[in-house]
Protein backbone atom coordinates (compact mmCIF):
# COMPACT_ATOMS: atom_id res chain seq x y z
CA UNK A 1 0.00 0.00 0.00
CA UNK A 2 2.57 2.62 0.82
CA UNK A 3 4.35 1.46 -2.63
CA UNK A 4 1.16 2.48 -4.62
CA UNK A 5 0.76 6.02 -2.40
CA UNK A 6 4.59 6.76 -3.23
CA UNK A 7 3.98 6.00 -6.60
CA UNK A 8 0.84 8.06 -7.39
CA UNK A 9 2.77 10.89 -5.32
CA UNK A 10 5.59 10.38 -7.98
CA UNK A 11 3.46 10.21 -11.17
CA UNK A 12 1.77 13.22 -11.83
CA UNK A 13 -0.11 11.64 -14.97
CA UNK A 14 -1.82 8.41 -13.17
CA UNK A 15 -3.07 11.75 -10.47
CA UNK A 16 -4.46 13.64 -13.62
CA UNK A 17 -6.33 10.29 -15.07
CA UNK A 18 -7.50 9.40 -11.51
CA UNK A 19 -8.65 13.09 -10.66
CA UNK A 20 -10.52 13.30 -14.59
CA UNK A 21 -12.53 10.07 -13.92
CA UNK A 22 -13.72 11.05 -10.73
CA UNK A 23 -15.04 14.39 -12.72
CA UNK A 24 -16.30 12.74 -15.39
CA UNK A 25 -18.58 10.23 -13.33
CA UNK A 26 -19.40 12.33 -10.76
CA UNK A 27 -20.54 15.14 -13.12
CA UNK A 28 -22.42 12.79 -15.65
CA UNK A 29 -24.13 10.97 -12.19
CA UNK A 30 -24.89 14.51 -10.91
CA UNK A 31 -26.72 15.44 -14.20
CA UNK A 32 -28.73 12.80 -14.85
CA UNK A 33 -29.83 11.47 -12.20
CA UNK A 34 -32.77 13.59 -10.46
CA UNK A 35 -31.65 14.03 -7.37
CA UNK A 36 -27.92 11.85 -5.94
CA UNK A 37 -26.29 13.04 -2.68
CA UNK A 38 -23.78 10.91 -2.99
CA UNK A 39 -22.75 11.76 -6.53
CA UNK A 40 -22.79 15.55 -5.86
CA UNK A 41 -20.30 14.88 -2.86
CA UNK A 42 -18.39 12.60 -4.97
CA UNK A 43 -18.01 15.70 -7.83
CA UNK A 44 -17.30 17.75 -4.33
CA UNK A 45 -14.42 15.46 -3.03
CA UNK A 46 -12.53 16.39 -6.76
CA UNK A 47 -11.38 19.49 -5.03
CA UNK A 48 -10.12 17.97 -2.05
CA UNK A 49 -8.32 15.32 -4.38
CA UNK A 50 -6.69 18.48 -6.32
CA UNK A 51 -5.45 19.49 -3.14
CA UNK A 52 -3.47 16.57 -2.65
CA UNK A 53 -1.89 16.16 -5.99
CA UNK A 54 1.43 16.93 -6.63
CA UNK A 55 0.54 19.73 -9.33
CA UNK A 56 2.24 23.16 -9.09
CA UNK A 57 -0.27 25.91 -7.65
CA UNK A 58 -0.96 27.56 -10.48
CA UNK A 59 -2.50 24.43 -12.07
CA UNK A 60 -4.33 24.10 -9.06
CA UNK A 61 -5.66 27.11 -9.16
CA UNK A 62 -6.73 26.79 -12.69
CA UNK A 63 -8.11 23.44 -12.70
CA UNK A 64 -10.25 24.66 -9.03
CA UNK A 65 -11.77 27.34 -11.21
CA UNK A 66 -13.07 25.19 -14.29
CA UNK A 67 -14.30 22.91 -11.65
CA UNK A 68 -16.33 25.54 -9.63
CA UNK A 69 -17.08 28.43 -12.47
CA UNK A 70 -18.19 25.55 -15.40
CA UNK A 71 -17.95 21.96 -14.46
CA UNK A 72 -20.04 21.92 -10.86
CA UNK A 73 -22.73 24.42 -12.12
CA UNK A 74 -23.33 22.74 -15.31
CA UNK A 75 -23.48 18.79 -13.78
CA UNK A 76 -26.47 20.94 -11.09
CA UNK A 77 -28.19 22.21 -13.69
CA UNK A 78 -29.44 18.91 -15.29
CA UNK A 79 -32.43 17.89 -12.74
CA UNK A 80 -34.77 19.39 -10.69
CA UNK A 81 -32.49 19.36 -7.60
CA UNK A 82 -30.65 22.17 -9.09
CA UNK A 83 -31.26 25.07 -6.96
CA UNK A 84 -31.32 22.88 -3.89
CA UNK A 85 -27.63 21.91 -5.04
CA UNK A 86 -26.67 25.73 -5.88
CA UNK A 87 -28.02 26.58 -2.09
CA UNK A 88 -25.67 24.12 -0.31
CA UNK A 89 -22.89 25.39 -2.06
CA UNK A 90 -23.43 28.62 -1.64
CA UNK A 91 -23.98 28.32 1.91
CA UNK A 92 -21.14 26.69 2.07
CA UNK A 93 -19.14 29.37 0.44
CA UNK A 94 -20.39 31.92 3.01
CA UNK A 95 -19.49 29.83 6.06
CA UNK A 96 -15.77 29.16 4.46
CA UNK A 97 -15.58 32.85 4.02
CA UNK A 98 -16.41 33.58 7.60
CA UNK A 99 -14.27 30.69 9.05
CA UNK A 100 -11.15 31.66 7.29
CA UNK A 101 -11.93 35.40 9.04
CA UNK A 102 -12.33 33.68 12.20
CA UNK A 103 -9.16 31.77 11.51
CA UNK A 104 -7.32 34.61 10.97
CA UNK A 105 -8.30 35.59 14.83
CA UNK A 106 -8.11 32.16 16.54
CA UNK A 107 -5.45 30.47 14.38
CA UNK A 108 -3.07 32.86 13.09
CA UNK A 109 -3.32 35.57 16.29
CA UNK A 110 -4.33 32.79 19.07
CA UNK A 111 -7.29 35.30 20.12
CA UNK A 112 -10.06 33.50 20.86
CA UNK A 113 -13.27 34.91 19.82
CA UNK A 114 -16.80 33.07 20.68
CA UNK A 115 -18.85 36.50 19.37
CA UNK A 116 -18.01 36.55 15.70
CA UNK A 117 -20.94 35.96 13.89
CA UNK A 118 -21.95 39.89 15.69
CA UNK A 119 -19.57 41.01 12.69
CA UNK A 120 -21.55 38.76 10.24
CA UNK A 121 -25.11 40.75 11.49
CA UNK A 122 -23.24 43.91 11.67
CA UNK A 123 -22.82 43.66 8.09
CA UNK A 124 -25.95 42.30 7.19
CA UNK A 125 -28.06 44.67 9.30
CA UNK A 126 -25.72 47.85 7.28
CA UNK A 127 -27.23 46.46 3.93
CA UNK A 128 -31.00 45.44 4.93
CA UNK A 129 -31.63 48.99 7.03
CA UNK A 130 -30.90 51.28 3.57
CA UNK A 131 -31.88 48.93 0.79
CA UNK A 132 -35.16 49.15 2.76
CA UNK A 133 -37.54 51.81 3.72
CA UNK A 134 -36.50 50.87 7.08
CA UNK A 135 -33.80 54.03 7.39
CA UNK A 136 -36.78 56.81 6.19
CA UNK A 137 -38.21 56.00 9.84
CA UNK A 138 -34.85 57.34 11.62
CA UNK A 139 -33.12 59.48 8.49
CA UNK A 140 -34.90 62.56 7.20
CA UNK A 141 -35.85 62.91 3.39
CA UNK A 142 -37.16 60.43 1.20
CA UNK A 143 -34.29 58.22 -0.61
CA UNK A 144 -34.37 55.15 0.38
CA UNK A 145 -35.02 52.28 0.12
CA UNK A 146 -31.57 52.16 -2.34
CA UNK A 147 -32.11 50.28 -5.53
CA UNK A 148 -30.42 46.87 -5.71
CA UNK A 149 -27.30 48.21 -7.25
CA UNK A 150 -25.93 49.95 -4.57
CA UNK A 151 -25.29 46.25 -3.44
CA UNK A 152 -22.26 45.68 -5.03
CA UNK A 153 -20.68 49.08 -2.79
CA UNK A 154 -22.02 47.87 0.08
CA UNK A 155 -20.13 44.54 0.08
CA UNK A 156 -17.40 47.16 0.88
CA UNK A 157 -18.84 49.26 3.13
CA UNK A 158 -20.46 46.12 5.36
CA UNK A 159 -16.67 44.72 5.69
CA UNK A 160 -15.53 48.02 6.50
CA UNK A 161 -18.26 48.52 8.88
CA UNK A 162 -17.74 45.04 10.46
CA UNK A 163 -13.88 46.11 10.56
CA UNK A 164 -14.26 49.05 12.62
CA UNK A 165 -16.59 46.98 15.34
CA UNK A 166 -14.06 44.86 15.21
CA UNK A 167 -11.26 47.34 16.05
CA UNK A 168 -13.61 49.26 18.66
CA UNK A 169 -14.15 45.34 20.18
CA UNK A 170 -10.27 44.75 20.23
CA UNK A 171 -9.16 48.11 22.05
CA UNK A 172 -10.90 47.31 25.30
CA UNK A 173 -9.78 43.43 25.58
CA UNK A 174 -5.86 44.05 24.50
CA UNK A 175 -5.09 43.41 28.02
CA UNK A 176 -6.83 40.10 28.55
CA UNK A 177 -6.48 36.58 27.50
CA UNK A 178 -7.33 32.72 27.23
CA UNK A 179 -10.69 32.21 28.84
CA UNK A 180 -11.15 36.07 29.79
CA UNK A 181 -10.87 37.04 26.02
CA UNK A 182 -13.42 34.21 25.29
CA UNK A 183 -15.79 35.29 27.79
CA UNK A 184 -15.40 38.79 27.02
CA UNK A 185 -16.02 38.31 23.14
CA UNK A 186 -18.95 36.19 23.86
CA UNK A 187 -20.49 39.20 25.77
CA UNK A 188 -19.89 41.38 22.92
CA UNK A 189 -21.68 39.21 20.17
CA UNK A 190 -24.82 38.84 22.66
CA UNK A 191 -24.43 42.65 23.32
CA UNK A 192 -24.75 43.34 19.49
CA UNK A 193 -27.58 40.69 19.31
CA UNK A 194 -29.83 41.88 22.17
CA UNK A 195 -29.34 45.25 20.84
CA UNK A 196 -30.32 44.68 17.24
CA UNK A 197 -33.39 42.93 19.24
CA UNK A 198 -33.96 46.44 21.12
CA UNK A 199 -33.25 48.85 18.66
CA UNK A 200 -37.10 49.94 17.99
CA UNK A 201 -37.27 52.41 20.75
CA UNK A 202 -36.91 55.21 21.52
CA UNK A 203 -36.09 55.61 17.74
CA UNK A 204 -36.85 52.70 15.30
CA UNK A 205 -33.07 51.13 13.26
CA UNK A 206 -33.45 47.66 13.27
CA UNK A 207 -37.32 46.97 13.64
CA UNK A 208 -36.71 44.72 16.88
CA UNK A 209 -37.91 41.49 16.60
CA UNK A 210 -39.94 41.72 13.62
CA UNK A 211 -37.07 41.64 11.61
CA UNK A 212 -36.41 43.98 8.24
CA UNK A 213 -37.92 42.36 5.12
CA UNK A 214 -38.36 43.00 1.83
CA UNK A 215 -34.18 43.75 1.19
CA UNK A 216 -33.56 44.68 -2.06
CA UNK A 217 -31.80 41.87 -4.35
CA UNK A 218 -28.64 42.30 -6.37
CA UNK A 219 -28.91 44.18 -9.69
CA UNK A 220 -26.63 44.62 -12.23
CA UNK A 221 -27.20 46.04 -15.47
CA UNK A 222 -30.75 45.61 -14.75
CA UNK A 223 -30.83 41.81 -14.14
CA UNK A 224 -31.91 40.84 -10.35
CA UNK A 225 -30.32 38.07 -8.57
CA UNK A 226 -32.71 36.08 -6.99
CA UNK A 227 -31.86 32.29 -7.08
CA UNK A 228 -29.19 30.32 -5.66
CA UNK A 229 -27.49 29.77 -8.58
CA UNK A 230 -26.94 32.99 -9.11
CA UNK A 231 -26.06 33.99 -5.61
CA UNK A 232 -23.58 31.26 -5.95
CA UNK A 233 -21.10 33.28 -8.62
CA UNK A 234 -21.10 35.89 -6.16
CA UNK A 235 -20.32 34.09 -3.16
CA UNK A 236 -17.19 32.36 -5.39
CA UNK A 237 -15.84 35.90 -6.14
CA UNK A 238 -15.68 37.22 -2.93
CA UNK A 239 -14.35 33.64 -1.59
CA UNK A 240 -12.04 33.95 -4.14
CA UNK A 241 -10.86 37.20 -2.96
CA UNK A 242 -10.85 35.91 0.88
CA UNK A 243 -9.00 33.25 0.11
CA UNK A 244 -6.25 35.12 -1.91
CA UNK A 245 -6.02 37.44 1.16
CA UNK A 246 -5.78 35.16 3.64
CA UNK A 247 -2.63 33.30 1.84
CA UNK A 248 -1.47 36.95 0.95
CA UNK A 249 -1.47 37.74 4.71
CA UNK A 250 -0.42 34.19 6.20
CA UNK A 251 3.25 34.64 4.76
CA UNK A 252 3.61 38.57 5.15
CA UNK A 253 5.33 40.81 7.89
CA UNK A 254 1.71 40.99 9.52
CA UNK A 255 0.97 37.31 9.25
CA UNK A 256 4.24 36.18 10.69
CA UNK A 257 3.70 38.95 13.60
CA UNK A 258 -0.06 37.45 14.25
CA UNK A 259 2.24 34.28 14.81
CA UNK A 260 4.49 35.64 17.08
CA UNK A 261 1.77 37.07 19.29
CA UNK A 262 0.03 33.37 19.43
CA UNK A 263 2.88 32.04 20.13
CA UNK A 264 4.41 34.22 23.10
CA UNK A 265 3.52 38.00 23.51
CA UNK A 266 6.49 39.10 25.45
CA UNK A 267 8.93 37.52 22.96
CA UNK A 268 6.96 38.94 20.06
CA UNK A 269 7.26 42.17 22.28
CA UNK A 270 11.29 41.90 22.93
CA UNK A 271 11.36 41.34 18.89
CA UNK A 272 9.59 44.40 17.66
CA UNK A 273 6.41 43.63 17.30
CA UNK A 274 3.48 45.71 18.14
CA UNK A 275 1.50 44.31 20.18
CA UNK A 276 -1.52 46.70 19.84
CA UNK A 277 -1.72 47.36 16.28
CA UNK A 278 -0.99 43.66 15.75
CA UNK A 279 -4.01 42.65 17.05
CA UNK A 280 -6.51 44.95 16.40
CA UNK A 281 -5.51 44.83 12.68
CA UNK A 282 -6.54 40.58 13.39
CA UNK A 283 -9.51 41.53 14.65
CA UNK A 284 -10.32 44.04 11.78
CA UNK A 285 -9.09 41.63 8.72
CA UNK A 286 -11.05 38.90 10.30
CA UNK A 287 -13.88 40.93 11.44
CA UNK A 288 -14.66 42.38 6.93
CA UNK A 289 -14.83 39.06 5.59
CA UNK A 290 -17.64 38.37 8.17
CA UNK A 291 -19.24 41.36 7.36
CA UNK A 292 -19.08 41.26 3.56
CA UNK A 293 -20.69 37.84 3.77
CA UNK A 294 -23.78 39.38 5.90
CA UNK A 295 -24.19 41.47 3.43
CA UNK A 296 -24.65 39.17 1.05
CA UNK A 297 -26.78 36.87 3.48
CA UNK A 298 -29.24 40.02 3.91
CA UNK A 299 -29.62 40.20 0.12
CA UNK A 300 -29.99 36.33 -0.15
CA UNK A 301 -32.02 35.81 2.23
CA UNK A 302 -34.42 39.14 1.62
CA UNK A 303 -35.29 38.97 5.61
CA UNK A 304 -33.16 39.30 8.56
CA UNK A 305 -33.82 39.17 12.57
CA UNK A 306 -31.97 39.10 15.39
CA UNK A 307 -32.10 34.98 15.83
CA UNK A 308 -30.11 34.45 12.64
CA UNK A 309 -27.36 35.29 14.69
CA UNK A 310 -27.17 33.83 17.95
CA UNK A 311 -24.15 32.12 20.60
CA UNK A 312 -24.67 28.82 18.47
CA UNK A 313 -23.72 30.22 14.87
CA UNK A 314 -20.34 31.87 16.69
CA UNK A 315 -19.98 28.33 18.12
CA UNK A 316 -20.37 26.31 15.00
CA UNK A 317 -17.73 28.57 13.00
CA UNK A 318 -15.15 28.34 15.73
CA UNK A 319 -16.07 24.30 14.96
CA UNK A 320 -15.34 24.73 11.63
CA UNK A 321 -11.68 25.99 12.54
CA UNK A 322 -10.84 23.92 15.07
CA UNK A 323 -12.19 20.91 12.90
CA UNK A 324 -10.53 21.83 10.04
CA UNK A 325 -7.10 22.56 11.34
CA UNK A 326 -6.08 26.18 13.55
CA UNK A 327 -3.98 28.24 10.46
CA UNK A 328 -4.60 25.61 7.92
CA UNK A 329 -5.97 27.70 5.10
CA UNK A 330 -7.20 24.62 3.31
CA UNK A 331 -8.17 22.54 6.39
CA UNK A 332 -10.77 25.31 7.91
CA UNK A 333 -11.57 25.48 3.98
CA UNK A 334 -12.57 21.84 4.31
CA UNK A 335 -14.21 21.83 8.04
CA UNK A 336 -16.28 24.41 7.06
CA UNK A 337 -17.57 22.51 3.79
CA UNK A 338 -17.70 19.48 5.54
CA UNK A 339 -19.70 20.99 8.51
CA UNK A 340 -22.49 22.57 5.82
CA UNK A 341 -23.15 20.26 3.58
CA UNK A 342 -23.30 17.87 7.08
CA UNK A 343 -25.87 19.90 8.42
CA UNK A 344 -27.78 21.12 5.53
CA UNK A 345 -28.07 17.93 3.27
CA UNK A 346 -26.30 14.82 4.42
CA UNK A 347 -28.15 14.60 7.53
CA UNK A 348 -31.60 15.94 6.32
CA UNK A 349 -31.62 13.43 3.37
CA UNK A 350 -30.58 10.75 5.65
CA UNK A 351 -33.79 11.82 8.10
CA UNK A 352 -36.43 11.98 5.26
CA UNK A 353 -35.05 8.78 4.28
CA UNK A 354 -35.45 7.29 7.64
CA UNK A 355 -39.04 8.77 7.81
CA UNK A 356 -40.30 7.23 4.63
CA UNK A 357 -38.80 3.83 5.75
CA UNK A 358 -40.52 4.23 8.91
CA UNK A 359 -44.11 5.32 7.17
CA UNK A 360 -44.11 2.43 4.95
CA UNK A 361 -43.60 0.63 7.79
CA UNK A 362 -39.89 -1.33 6.93
CA UNK A 363 -38.73 -0.05 9.54
CA UNK A 364 -40.41 1.01 13.15
CA UNK A 365 -38.73 3.56 14.90
CA UNK A 366 -39.69 4.83 18.43
CA UNK A 367 -41.35 8.46 18.59
CA UNK A 368 -38.08 9.42 21.27
CA UNK A 369 -35.43 8.10 18.56
CA UNK A 370 -36.76 9.73 15.77
CA UNK A 371 -34.78 11.36 13.13
CA UNK A 372 -35.55 14.99 13.48
CA UNK A 373 -34.68 14.69 16.68
CA UNK A 374 -31.53 12.34 16.97
CA UNK A 375 -30.77 14.99 13.87
CA UNK A 376 -27.85 17.10 16.17
CA UNK A 377 -26.91 13.77 18.28
CA UNK A 378 -25.60 12.37 15.21
CA UNK A 379 -24.25 15.47 13.65
CA UNK A 380 -22.36 16.16 17.57
CA UNK A 381 -21.46 12.28 17.56
CA UNK A 382 -19.73 12.65 14.00
CA UNK A 383 -17.70 15.59 15.88
CA UNK A 384 -16.47 13.85 18.61
CA UNK A 385 -15.16 11.02 16.31
CA UNK A 386 -13.48 13.94 14.02
CA UNK A 387 -11.86 15.25 17.30
CA UNK A 388 -10.88 11.81 18.98
CA UNK A 389 -9.16 10.33 15.89
CA UNK A 390 -7.86 13.96 13.87
CA UNK A 391 -7.03 16.02 17.24
CA UNK A 392 -4.92 18.34 14.97
CA UNK A 393 -7.43 18.68 12.51
CA UNK A 394 -8.80 17.45 9.30
CA UNK A 395 -5.44 19.15 7.80
CA UNK A 396 -3.08 20.25 9.95
CA UNK A 397 -1.15 23.12 9.77
CA UNK A 398 2.33 23.00 7.88
CA UNK A 399 4.86 25.63 7.87
CA UNK A 400 7.19 26.94 4.88
CA UNK A 401 10.38 24.85 4.43
CA UNK A 402 13.34 26.59 4.74
CA UNK A 403 16.21 25.65 2.48
CA UNK A 404 18.82 25.43 4.95
CA UNK A 405 21.75 24.77 2.29
CA UNK A 406 20.76 27.70 0.48
CA UNK A 407 20.89 30.19 3.51
CA UNK A 408 24.27 29.03 4.51
CA UNK A 409 25.33 29.50 1.34
CA UNK A 410 24.70 33.38 1.45
CA UNK A 411 25.59 33.82 4.71
CA UNK A 412 28.84 32.46 3.94
CA UNK A 413 29.34 34.16 0.52
CA UNK A 414 28.13 37.56 2.86
CA UNK A 415 31.27 36.75 5.31
CA UNK A 416 33.77 36.12 2.56
CA UNK A 417 32.54 39.43 0.63
CA UNK A 418 33.30 41.26 3.72
CA UNK A 419 36.49 39.69 4.35
CA UNK A 420 37.97 40.46 1.18
CA UNK A 421 37.66 43.81 1.43
CA UNK A 422 40.26 45.33 3.31
CA UNK A 423 40.12 48.95 5.42
CA UNK A 424 42.41 51.61 3.57
CA UNK A 425 44.69 52.59 5.91
CA UNK A 426 45.59 56.49 6.07
CA UNK A 427 49.24 58.00 4.67
CA UNK A 428 51.66 58.08 7.17
CA UNK A 429 51.91 61.31 8.87
CA UNK A 430 49.11 62.68 6.85
CA UNK A 431 45.06 63.64 8.42
CA UNK A 432 42.13 61.98 7.05
CA UNK A 433 39.66 64.03 6.06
Amino acid sequence: MDKIKQALAQNSKMQALILVLLVLVSALSVYMMAKSVIAFLLLLASLLLLHYTSFTDKVKWIIGGILVILIIPFATSGGPAYESYMEVATQSGIYIAMALGLNIVVGFAGLLDLGFVAFFAIGAYTYGIFSTAQANKFLTGDFFPLSGSTFWLFIFIGGFMAALFGMLLGLPVLRVKGDYLAIVTLGFGEIVRIIFNNLEKPINITNGAKGISSIKPPDLFGLEFTHPHEFYFIVIAILAFVIFGVKRFEHSRIGRSWKAVRENEIAAQSMGVPLIRTKLTAFAVGASFSGMMGVVFAAKQTFIDPSSFTLLESITILVMVVLGGMGSVPGVILGAALITILNLQVLTEFANWLNQLTLQGVVHIPFALSPAKMQRFIFGAILILFAVFRPNGLISVKNRKVNERLIQERVSSKSTSTTSVKPISPPSGGIVQ
